[in-house]
């Protein structure tokens, strides 16, 4: 029997995208096996977000390739998607193939072997599918990642994404609850669902869909009793959204909203749909909505244009928000979208010191509100992983704070009533109450 290993870069969708390919595989009687203990077959899914994404796709290619110098290498995802190029000029790399292709890898890979295809194969195959029909199994996941959505068409004019991953479409309402419902009888407890543009889901359905109709059938439905919402975007959020998010018991209390800046001419530089303003009143409301919600962002740090004044108002924002944790990225300058053409560039020491200083106040917001459940109790659910540093169980709240605790037999893909102990560097630690779910 021959042996595939697939390595994954970038988002939860890259991750469900690859997972399902794994599925297929199996299924045509490849045996999965952990990437760089030596397989036949080696598949990496890359990311091109910003150009350090590139340099890590590229990197673990190299890796792979002196780890297994004999194993067939196949690159795919959105970094060869966008540049075949420069994965092709890597010595050893066998095949290229683009995001259209990748749901195909599982009938190409008999052709594949034998050397019958083309080297760089980005344009894919007629009949190709956006969405696997496989469900992905996750087998070294205690949470599962479902794709709802594929493709964006916003026009933020610093993103690449469009160009690797096509127009905005969505999975059909019947088959996301077939698919949980799957997902339940394999018994996952919390289903993520993922997307590229995932607030912009079913607006491509005939008739159109929206995502708050989607989650109060999930809602309904015989589905896992945590749901969880990747990214979406300020401009997503509509009332009948939040009332959605407000009433649910079955979606967690944790939203990632990317801001991206706090000043208005950059926002409008970047062509955000919106402003700091409204910024600030969607983060109230939902605060005062979902009181306990943990509420996290993304910015972009040395945009274009970006001056001392305007990281101050980026600042500040950032600071007066009810948020729980920041991931900042410095502007990376893609090729082919309109921010790449832009004038007055910020200098990259420049860059690097505001980044700092937005990570630093990443961590005090992030222990804040890691704080405000002290001697409180969460729902949690066990994970099958340990902290490398403690060697104690980890876990995750339903409002997304990792939870440690001690020795437990039957940890793992249980809910736990837990109280919270104390507050460490990589999360908080909790004394087990009883169990959550039966």
């Amino acid at each position: 029997m021959r042996t595939v290993s697939v390595a994954t870069l970038g988002c939860k969708t890259n991750q469900c995208e690859s997972e399902s390919l794994l599925g297929a595989l199996e299924r045509r009687g490849y045996v999965p096996v952990p990437f760089g203990q030596g397989s036949d077959i080696t598949i990496i899914n890359t990311c091109t977000v910003t150009h350090r994404a590139d340099f890590q796709s590229r990197q673990i290619i190299r890796r792979a390739l002196r780890a297994n110098p004999n194993s067939l290498i196949i690159v795919t995802g959105c970094y060869a998607q966008v540049d075949p190029g420069a994965i092709s000029k890597i010595e050893g790399v066998r095949y290229v193939l683009g995001n259209k292709g990748k749901n195909t890898i599982a009938d190409l890979l008999p052709l594949m072997e034998k050397g019958g295809l083309p080297r760089i194969h980005v344009a894919g195959i007629e009949g190709e599918k956006d969405f696997s029909d496989i469900l992905p199994s996750f087998r070294h996941h205690t949470r599962a990642f479902l794709k709802i959505q594929d493709g964006c068409d916003g026009q933020c004019s610093y993103c690449i994404v469009p160009r690797a991953r096509g127009r905005g479409r969505s999975l059909a309402p019947e088959r996301v609850i077939q698919h949980m419902r799957a997902l339940k009888e394999c018994g996952f407890k919390e289903v993520v669902l993922t997307g590229i543009h995932a607030g912009s889901y079913g607006q491509d359905l005939d008739p159109p869909f929206s995502l708050e109709k989607l989650l109060r059938r999930l809602e309904e439905e015989e589905t896992p009793h945590r749901l969880r919402l990747s990214s979406v975007e300020p401009f997503d959020f509509t009332p009948a959204l939040i009332s959605c998010l407000t009433e649910s018991k079955k979606l967690c209390p944790h939203l990632h909203i990317p801001v991206q800046s706090g000043d208005d001419e950059i926002l409008e530089r970047m062509n955000r749909r919106y402003n700091s303003h409204s910024i600030s009143h969607l983060f109230t409301q939902l605060h005062q909505a979902i009181s306990d919600a943990s509420i996290g962002t993304d910015v972009i740090v040395g945009f274009p244009g970006e001056t001392e004044e305007s990281f101050r108002r980026t600042y500040e924002l950032i600071d007066s928000l009810p948020i729980s944790y920041l991931h900042v990225f410095p502007f990376s300058k893609r090729i082919g979208t309109p921010a790449s053409g832009l004038s007055r560039h910020v200098e990259q020491g420049t860059v690097k010191r505001r980044a700092e200083q937005l990570r630093e106040l990443g961590k005090r917001k992030r222990f804040s509100f890691y704080r405000r459940f002290l001697d409180m109790e969460l729902n949690v659910l066990g994970e099958d992983r340990r902290d490398k540093r403690s060697g104690r169980w980890k876990g995750l709240s339903r409002n997304y704070i990792p939870v440690l605790s001690e020795e437990c037999a039957d940890w793992v893909n249980r809910e736990w009533r837990m109280r919270v102990t104390g507050i460490e560097p990589s999360g908080v630690t909790g004394r087990i109450v009883e169990k959550a779910d039966g």
